[in-house]
């Protein structure tokens, strides 16, 4: 055995080495390569042959028992797929290619942002994206058709008017709820939402829109709802049966496009942005910031304007400068240091709960201004307040006969001077016209001076006869009642009960509020706010005597020459105002001259001219001053307007003929132009009354005719027919009795509150048919509560507004209305809007980021700056109209109003509900709307309610 074995080992070595030598080193790796590739092979072909087996298996188990396909269905996926074109899209739109190409971008960039991202995620097949932008044009080719359909003018003249004014009167009704509450404890926004949304039930009576504006989840089925009702109209049918469709469009308009824009119109601090954005035209009103300061509720505003003041000052501090620059940032220092001060002291006041009301501290303090009789008489918020305080004290027959005589005064005089005029009829005409004037003068009697009069003026008995007699026996004249009318103005004026009483009372001390009379508190007392004074107006203006410039004019052969040279714009203690740099030059007789240059400001050229007017009354209607202007006052063209205007009065002034004819004049010239600070005759009080009441004296030279001014509410009839003296009947007389015999009438009353009805149920129908002043009365009638003036004020506030208008623009106002809807509504236009549409959410074909959240401060202070440029543009006219007072507290709750989101949205919605009932009158969209805000809880109580109110009845 042991030679068998190493037998074995011998030839297996052998083996080895044969193998070795022959085949190489590597020949072993190679073999067992060979055979891995000989196993795998092997393995390879049978799971092949069994794979071949299975399917032939499966084939004839499939034949054996399943029915077979019909061959018509797979004919037709043969031919569809031969079938299959490009679809070709037409890329027309609305028929202007101003409008279409925009419009094409819009469309591509929304495909492109907002559904391939994710459609290409899912398949490649492109017939789906082209049928969804077929789809869309389809829809934006009905919605152009029928707008072109559509006449905008009403809706834009009318309709949007009356939901905004109604929105406004909604939301004051609930601020007037809140003032009563006795729940102190609630939150003050959601009660105040709570009261908006009940007040508009109230006032739509089926309609709430509460749970869309506060629900989310409302709000979104409401959208989808309406987004259905819109393709259901846009698309073409066979489109919109298509469930996938409508369904997949539905979602992408109502949670891709209603909603985030709703969302953006609808964020208060959007809107405050939006304002300033604007009103970026005019400059930054100093008294108007102060002002808002002062008025302001929100300890955060303040709070953030300091925040702002402290950075500002940090910042200027920090300055290295030296020179002229080093006086301007002191008073920028200054001015900022004013404004912390303000801040400080009323946030103090509004933690401490110690506001002070402005009103009751001016009464109680007592020293206030003094607005003679004479002028309040003549001006129509201070005559407002006066005629309630005398109908309070029972003695409006006195005021009303006061005033009916000067209509009749203004009447008889224009029928007289249009009658002298005309003699083309002799007799018959003049015997007319003094019967109309005597049944005029026979029905004042009656009113006010007769037996039956009832209330009867109560005035002496023996002129009261003898006017009687005279009526009887004479032709009346224009001057017939002078006699009685004077002792009722002396009545009104020294009886205790009425003037002297007047200017004791709470209305005067209103009255001063809207004069703008009204002495603010003083913020340079103590750190505690404790420290406030009211100054009262100068007892007296000081008027500059002969005497007081003798030593400062000797030389009587003078002669001077001035002219303004330069113009510059100063800031002191943070108020911007022009100056202006005189030249003047002075030569005496003995042929010396003199030259200087001294500064002046506009107010002080105000205040010169009300001196010299004061003192020399026949240069009134020669001198005569450039007018101040509200707001753009610091325009470099303004200024140069300004500058030549005021040259022009120089020169006037210095004329020889003026010096001639009034020597004395010169004293008073020459003082105004030396070279030292000038002192002022006049004080701020002064000032604000000759700009409230000397402009309606300058132009009415007497009482008699500031009612000839206001036509309407005394002698609106007679002075129509001065103009045709041939046209006078029986409706004169009429209008007579309506307008002079009559005491000025209250708002009707009827069956329905007017508070509880849209703005547009109560417009008058006298008013005639001018869409401005229409649209004017109604914005202006809820934006500053003019209901709550009396019916006299409101008819006075009408002519006002109707004069305005013809003064500016005459009787075309209508056409230029049309024209400007029809401009904003041109293709042009409508581009355009298209373009910034794009341009804003597209800025260079890129999708924009959503913006983030602004921060807290921020917000706050654009509040600030929202109001203030508001209370800014309102011109003065507009509050020697209505009141300061009112036109502040009218421009802030139009504010207010945009400060709650929930109220924006319930905006929103009215506004778009009335454009798609104005786009689509053929259908029923306000039942549609009815049903739709049906969901509403506050629907079904109010609906219980008046179940149960007719049930009692």
């Amino acid at each position: 055995t042991s030679k068998a074995s190493l037998s074995i080992w011998g030839w297996g070595g052998l083996g080895v080495v044969l193998f070795l030598v022959t085949f190489g080193p590597f020949a072993i790796f190679y073999l067992a390569f060979y055979i891995f590739c000989f196993i795998g092979g092997g393995f390879a072909v049978t799971l092949l042959y069994g794979k071949i087996n299975s399917e032939k298996h499966l084939e004839k188990c499939e034949q054996s028992y399943l029915p077979p396909t019909q061959i018509g269905i797979l004919k037709t996926l043969d031919e569809m797929k031969l079938e299959m074109k490009p679809i070709k899209i037409d890329r027309r739109l609305t028929g202007s290619s101003f409008i279409d190409e925009p419009l094409q971008q819009v469309i591509q960039f929304a495909l492109r942002d907002y559904i391939q991202y994710w459609y290409y995620t899912l398949s490649e097949d492109e017939s789906f994206l082209l049928e969804i932008r077929q789809t869309l044009q389809n829809a934006l080719v009905q919605f152009s058709t029928r707008s072109k359909e559509v006449d905008w003018q009403p809706y834009f003249t009318t309709r949007l008017v009356d939901d905004f004014a109604t929105h406004l009167r909604v939301f004051r009704k609930a601020q007037d709820r809140l003032a009563d509450r006795e729940d102190k404890k609630r939150d003050i926004t959601e009660e105040l939402v709570d009261s908006f949304f009940e007040a508009e039930m109230e006032m739509e009576r089926k309609i709430c829109r509460d749970v869309v504006c506060t629900s989310h989840k409302d709000e979104e089925g409401f959208l989808r709802d309406l987004c259905e009702l819109l393709l259901y109209l846009l698309l073409p049918p066979g489109d919109f049966h298509n469930k996938n469709m409508r369904y997949f469009l539905r979602e992408v308009l109502a949670r891709g496009v209603l909603l985030p824009l709703i969302n953006q119109l609808s964020d208060p601090d959007y809107i405050n942005q939006f304002v300033i954005w604007m009103i970026r035209d005019s400059s930054c009103n100093y008294e108007a910031f102060m002002n808002i300061l002062k008025l302001t509720d929100k300890p955060a505003e303040l709070e953030a304007v300091k925040d702002k003041v402290l950075e500002e000052l940090q910042y200027l501090r920090s300055l290295d400068t030296a020179g002229d620059d080093i006086n301007v940032i002191k008073n920028q220092i200054n001015s900022l240091l004013f404004v912390k001060k303000v801040c400080e002291t009323r946030i103090q006041r509004l933690h401490s709960g110690k506001e002070v009301d402005a009103l009751k501290l001016a009464a109680n303090f007592g020293k206030l201004c003094v607005i003679p009789l004479d002028h309040i008489l003549i001006h129509n918020i201070a005559l407002q307040f006066f005629m309630d305080f005398m109908q309070a004290a029972g003695a409006q027959a006195e005021l009303f006969f006061w005033l009916t005589v000067e209509g009749y005064r203004v009447t008889a005089q224009q029928q007289l001077e249009a009658m002298q005029g005309q003699q083309t009829d002799g007799k018959k005409q003049s015997s007319a016209t003094k019967g109309l004037l005597k049944a005029a003068a026979l029905g004042v009697y009656e009113q006010y001076l007769s037996d039956k009069a009832s209330p009867r003026v109560q005035v002496d008995e023996a002129p009261v006869t003898t006017l009687g007699e005279k009526l009887q026996k004479d032709d009346p004249t224009p001057e017939i009642f002078d006699e009685i009318q004077k002792n009722v103005y002396d009545m009104m004026l020294r009886d205790e009960r009425y003037y002297p009483s007047f200017k004791q009372s709470p209305l005067y001390v209103r009255m001063l509020a809207e004069l703008d009379m009204l002495k603010e508190p003083s913020y340079r007392g103590s750190d505690d706010g404790d420290g406030e004074s009211f100054n009262g107006s100068p007892t007296g203006s000081i008027n500059l005597s002969l005497d007081d410039l003798s030593n400062s004019c000797h030389d009587e052969t003078m002669h001077l020459h001035a002219f303004i040279s330069d113009t510059g714009v100063c800031n002191d203690h943070g108020k911007t105002y022009a100056l202006y740099a005189i030249t003047v030059f002075r030569r005496s007789h003995d042929g010396s001259e003199d030259c200087w240059k001294t500064y002046r400001r506009y107010s002080d050229f105000h205040d010169f001219h009300m001196r010299v007017i004061e003192q020399f009354e026949n240069l009134a209607s020669i001198l005569k001053l450039p007018g101040k202007k509200t707001f753009n006052n610091m325009d470099r063209d303004f200024l140069e307007k300004r500058k030549k205007d005021l040259n022009t009065y120089l020169q006037l002034l210095l004329n020889p003929e003026m010096v001639k004819a009034c020597p004395t004049l010169i004293p008073y010239v020459y003082d105004f132009l030396e070279n030292k600070a000038y002192s002022k005759g006049k004080g701020e009080f002064a000032r604000k009354i000759d700009t409230f009441v000397n402009p309606l004296r300058s132009s009415m030279r007497n009482v008699s005719n500031a009612v000839k001014g206001l036509p309407d509410s005394l002698a609106e009839g007679m002075t129509k027919v001065s103009d045709n003296m041939g046209r006078m009947s029986e409706r004169l007389g009429q209008d007579i009795k309506q307008s002079i015999l009559k005491v000025p009438p209250l708002l009707p009353k009827s069956d329905i509150d007017p508070e509880h009805c849209r703005v547009s149920a109560q417009l008058d129908d006298n008013v005639d048919d001018n869409i401005p002043l229409r649209v004017m009365l109604l914005l202006m009638d809820e934006v500053f509560d003019l209901k709550e003036k009396n019916q006299w004020l409101r008819r006075n506030i009408k002519n006002l507004l109707q004069q305005l208008i013809r003064a500016t623009y005459g009787d075309t106002i209508n056409r230029k209305i049309v024209d400007h809807v029809d401009y904003l509504t041109s293709p042009e236009q409508v581009a355009d809007y298209v373009k910034k549409f794009r341009d804003s959410y597209w800025p260079n074909g890129i999708l924009a980021e959503t913006p983030p959240r602004r921060d807290k401060s921020i917000r706050m202070r654009t509040r600030i700056a929202a109001k203030t440029s508001l209370l800014g543009i309102m011109p003065d006219e507009l509050k020697h109209i209505i009141g300061a007072d009112t036109t502040r507290k009218g421009i802030l709750r139009v504010f207010d109003m945009f400060q709650y989101q929930p109220m924006n949205r319930r905006l929103v919605y009215v506004f778009l509900e009335g454009f798609l009932e104005t786009m689509f009158p053929q259908y029923k969209f306000p039942e549609l709307f009815v049903k739709l805000h049906s969901r509403s809880p506050r629907v079904h109580r109010y609906g219980q309610k008046l179940k149960s109110s007719s049930l009692k009845r």
